[in-house]
């Protein structure tokens, strides 16, 4: 039996098959999430009047704040359900940047792995870097 991190496991085939599945399944689950909240936000909602679009107010954190999104999944909220859609739509290609980091470790490409350690830290810098204000 091969050892699952060794080279010969993962075939560079079989890292390019995983990849597409991974990008795949990520949209397909994400954009289910989106279109059943959706829905369920069209039935619960969509009776409700037309907002008063003068003036601007700001979401709460339920919405734009990880924590603030599981904490109204575990609620039950379909606003926050459609968020974490969408969070995973987002988190998709970060976890294929992920895997490819772990492929190119694997495969000992010292190149592939600094690069792909750059595309990982710009990309969290991005995310985690700003401030919220």
């Amino acid at each position: 039996m091969k050892k699952i991190l060794s080279k010969a496991y993962w075939a560079d085939r079989d890292v390019e098959k995983l990849v597409g599945l991974q990008l795949r399944y990520g949209v397909i689950i994400s954009s289910l999430m989106v279109l059943i909240g959706g829905a369920f936000y069209l039935f619960g909602y969509g009776r409700m009047t037309i907002p008063d679009y003068t003036q601007f107010i700001g979401e709460g954190p339920g919405y734009t704040s990880v924590k603030g999104i599981f904490a109204g999944v575990a609620n039950l909220q379909v606003k926050e359900f459609i968020q974490l859609g969408v969070l995973f739509l987002i988190a998709t290609p970060i976890f294929r940047i992920a895997f490819s980091l772990f492929a190119f470790v694997l495969e000992k490409d010292k190149l592939y792995v600094g690069i792909t350690l750059l595309v990982l830290c710009v990309i969290f810098f991005s995310m985690f870097g700003g401030l919220k204000v």
